[in-house]
């Protein structure tokens, strides 16, 4: 055995003694092992849960290097594609995607004079030269009997994986583990009594190392690291790339720190994962002999102490790969340029007459279908592309409970509270509203507590056989569902327990709020969409939600503005703000004035089905109600226009009459064993921000985010600035987390949603019994079974500003200069008629 634990020793392999102490590490170069440390952790980026899921770029913390440089890392470090496989680019070029022409305006914009077309395409008949760079439990893992077992690497991500879900489950598991001492402490622990992981690695005496294990995190960074005897240089890639050996608790303990900053604290689990992957290499060191410890050192330092010439010529290899992810996006961009540039140029003559209904959409790519139909099927209609939470940044607690659940951005904290309150249809039962909330909030909490009840009984140890045996007949309908899926409704989870008596009269409305911060949130959401001036008579404010059944993931379907829920509560909040009378009066001496003839109505756009359902009807005026009910046939036609446009991709027939094709929709909705209930945001591209006459009439496909934005009413630039730093970088993260889950579906996607299963309640999922947690996409979301529904292209993002108020945001924005510096993004402006791109810090005529 090998002395793990005395660095004191010249030798990195000395003799082990029992007397050997912990030296302090302050004298171990603490500091810059420390900010190795901090360098390789800051590289995750998070990964919400299930319940709260929305998108996020994988690479967002490494967006200040180019993205051929972050290629080079992942592909070296962790062996992970980032641009497109290159079979998948052949087959583009063979089917004429991708065009000689598309090849030669890449090559011509990144200024690649030493490529040439041939090369270029001769580069797609070879693999990418490019291996990763060895950690120390993969050289060590030398037995010449390993075939036969299961690789180090492959066991010790189960144990620690199985460790994390132990530690972090708060809500599957009845019985949970004392937190007091930390992550790291509870695996060494753990470890300690495991007496299955050392059969699996081949080693049977690992249990005889264990106690040699560091006792702190802290210390069993520092020790690995010196042991190692890299250079400084290279300690943070080293680090990082050990993270990313299990990237999928990496990215669920960044979660953690992020949510902790947006709060003020700091989170130490990511630092502490980190430390037990260390351990686990002076855990393997001490169970093999001198020889075979030389080795690996060896090995090890041999191999990365050229790390910077490893990534440097990773960086020049990808060169090609680089070029045919530009091809790909010249295609798609060429065809956005033609339709942007065939609609009209400027608003609408002042004769127009002023619109009948307005309605106010989330920007999410499913919207755009929807509201050209409107368009189309009711002229009097005017459509609106808003962030979907509208402005709100709140928290909303469900009636009867004392949980919080964000309803904004992921970027963004809660700063405002919605509860659910009881509300009467009739002002003259108002009196009575106390006391119905008190018995409403009584019978819900009953309701959960038989519940609780009902499922301990059902895991109880005793219980395994005999609660089977007497309530399995109950399961039988449950399973006919399954066999013969209805065309049910969408759910109203938020409901759940609550009695039906209760459930027209539960409103989410804002609450702590006194009449001036009401006013002036009213305000701030109105100037952010436009809607100062020229209200219609029926306002409709419509968030988006789908309808999913047995889908784990079925929060990332819905609102990703809203944190993974649906619109429903931010939309029905807004419009009761924006139909109270003080509130009127409070904006009418801001001098915004909303006529009282204006009436704002909540909906919900269900996303599987394209049905448009209202809330709170039974408050609105007969005048009011009248106009609704009128909307109905337009609703009906707008929405079977857009399943007709979706049936072919679902494999749906569409001509099929529209009853037929609606409840086949509502019938996969329910479906259990559907995988493709829809398709999410698969094939988003684009992302416009200009007035909707930039684009009204063009049909985009389904593929671009809608922002409406008119420069002449924001002469400061204010709101260009909050576009641009918050929904460009919400549409980012949407964009990179389709693009990354395509790439390398096995790594940063979460693979087949069959084998599926849950971890922790809400924590993530595991493909099968183990392994990381899987992060990203699921290949359901993006393959149909036949061919990749989406292409992992880089946004393209289109503003209708002067080019001045553009060219501030980037030079006062860190953020927004590394994602066009880099390459993460494509910038475009409308000059008049025509577009203009940004390339190398200047605007150029777009060819």
């Amino acid at each position: 055995m090998i002395d793990v634990l005395n660095p004191t020793q010249p030798d990195p392999v000395a003799t082990h003694t029992a007397a050997a102490a912990h030296p302090p590490f302050a004298s171990l170069h603490a500091d810059r092992i420390d900010a190795a440390c901090r360098r390789a952790c800051e590289a995750i980026a998070p990964a919400w849960p299930l319940d709260s899921a929305i998108a996020v770029n994988p690479h967002w913390s490494r967006i200040g290097m180019p993205v051929r440089r972050v290629a080079a890392r992942m592909a070296v470090l962790a062996g992970i594609h980032v641009f497109p496989p290159r079979d998948r680019q052949a087959q583009a070029w063979a089917e004429g995607r991708i065009t000689a022409a598309d090849l030669w305006q890449a090559l011509q914009q990144l200024h690649d004079t030493e490529l040439t077309p041939e090369a270029c395409v001769a580069a797609l008949a070879r693999t990418l030269p490019v291996q990763p760079l060895p950690l120390l439990i993969d050289v060590l893992d030398n037995d010449p009997q390993r075939h036969t077992r299961l690789a180090w690497r492959q066991a010790i991500t189960h144990q620690v994986s199985q460790t994390c879900a132990a530690w972090f489950d708060q809500h599957q598991a009845d019985w949970q583990p004392a937190r007091k001492q930390g992550l790291y402490a509870f695996w060494r622990e753990t470890l300690q009594h495991d007496h299955g992981i050392g059969l699996l690695m081949g080693l049977p005496h690992i249990g005889r190392s264990i106690d040699a294990l560091p006792p702190t995190a802290r210390e069993a960074e520092h020790w690995v690291i010196e042991r190692l005897g890299l250079p400084p240089a290279v300690w943070a890639d080293y680090l990082e790339s050990v993270l990313l050996t299990v990237n999928g608790w990496a990215s669920w303990c960044a979660y953690l720190g992020w949510q902790a900053r947006l709060a003020g604290r700091e989170d130490p689990h990511l630092r502490e994962l980190l430390a037990i992957r260390l351990a686990w290499g002076a855990l393997l060191l001490d169970c093999k002999d001198d020889l075979a410890a030389r080795q690996a050192f060896a090995t090890v330092q041999r191999e990365w102490s050229h790390a910077p010439e490893v990534l440097a010529q990773a960086e020049q290899a990808l060169r090609a790969d680089e070029v045919w992810q530009l091809a790909l996006e010249l295609g798609y961009q060429r065809g956005l340029a033609a339709s942007l540039t065939c609609g009209r140029a400027s608003p609408p003559a002042a004769s127009v007459p002023a619109p009948e209904v307005q309605a106010a959409f989330c920007i999410d790519v499913r919207s755009e279908p929807l509201r050209r139909a409107l368009e189309a099927a009711c002229p009097g209609m005017q459509t609106l592309g808003v962030a979907g939470f509208f402005g709100l940044p709140l928290a909303y607690t469900p009636l009867g409970t004392a949980a919080q659940r964000p309803q904004l951005p992921g970027l963004l904290a809660p700063a405002v509270v919605v509860g659910d309150v009881l509300v009467p249809a009739d002002a003259r039962e108002a009196a009575a509203a106390a006391q119905l909330q008190r018995q409403a909030e009584q019978a819900r909490q009953h309701r959960f507590a038989l519940g609780d009840q009902w499922h301990a009984a059902s895991r109880w140890p005793g219980a395994a056989f005999s609660f089977v045996e007497a309530a399995g007949l109950g399961y039988l309908g449950r399973l006919g569902r399954w066999l013969r899926p209805g065309v049910q409704d969408r759910a109203r989870d938020d409901l759940d327990g609550l009695p039906a008596r209760y459930r027209s009269v539960c409103r989410p409305q804002l609450l702590g709020l006194d009449d001036e911060a009401r006013v002036a949130l009213a305000a701030r959401v109105l100037q952010s969409m436009g809607l100062m001036r020229g209200l219609a008579p029926l306002v409709l404010l419509v968030g988006h939600g789908s309808q999913s059944a047995n889908n784990a993931h079925a929060a990332a379907l819905d609102c990703g503005a809203c944190c993974g829920q649906t619109g429903e509560v931010n939309a029905r909040s807004l419009a009761q703000l924006l139909n109270d009378a003080a509130v009127r009066a409070g904006l009418k001496t801001q001098g915004i004035e909303v006529p009282a003839s204006t009436v704002f109505v909540a909906a919900l756009h269900n996303t599987a089905t394209d049905e448009i359902e209202g809330f709170d009807l039974d408050r609105l005026s007969p005048d009011a109600r009248g106009r609704w009910g009128r909307l109905q046939p337009v609703f009906e036609a707008a929405a079977d226009q857009v399943r007709r446009e979706r049936a072919p991709r679902l494999g749906l027939d569409p001509k099929a009459t529209a009853d037929v094709l609606h409840r086949q929709l509502r019938r996969r909705a329910n479906d259990g064993a559907q995988t493709r209930p829809e398709w999410g945001l698969a094939g988003n591209a684009a992302f416009v921000i200009a007035p909707r006459h930039r684009s009204q009439g063009v049909d985009l496909g389904g593929r671009a985010f809608l922002h409406d934005y008119d420069a002449t009413q924001d002469p400061q630039g204010e709101w260009l600035t909050q576009l641009m730093t918050a929904p460009m970088l919400v549409t980012h993260w949407i964009n990179w987390q389709y693009h990354a889950s395509t790439c390398d579906p096995v790594r940063l996607g979460s693979g087949n949603k069959l084998l599926h299963n849950v971890v922790g309640g809400t924590l993530g999922v595991f493909e099968g019994n183990g392994g990381d947690l899987r992060i990203g996409l699921s290949r359901q979301s993006l393959h149909d079974g036949q061919r990749w529904v989406h292409e992992p292209l880089r946004l393209t993002v289109v503003i209708d500003a002067p080019q001045a108020a553009i060219d501030a945001v980037i030079e006062d924005h860190a953020v927004v200069r590394d994602l066009l510096a880099n390459g993460w993004l494509h910038l475009w402006r409308f000059e008049g008629p025509t577009l203009q791109r940004l390339a190398e810090g200047r605007w150029q005529r777009l060819a």
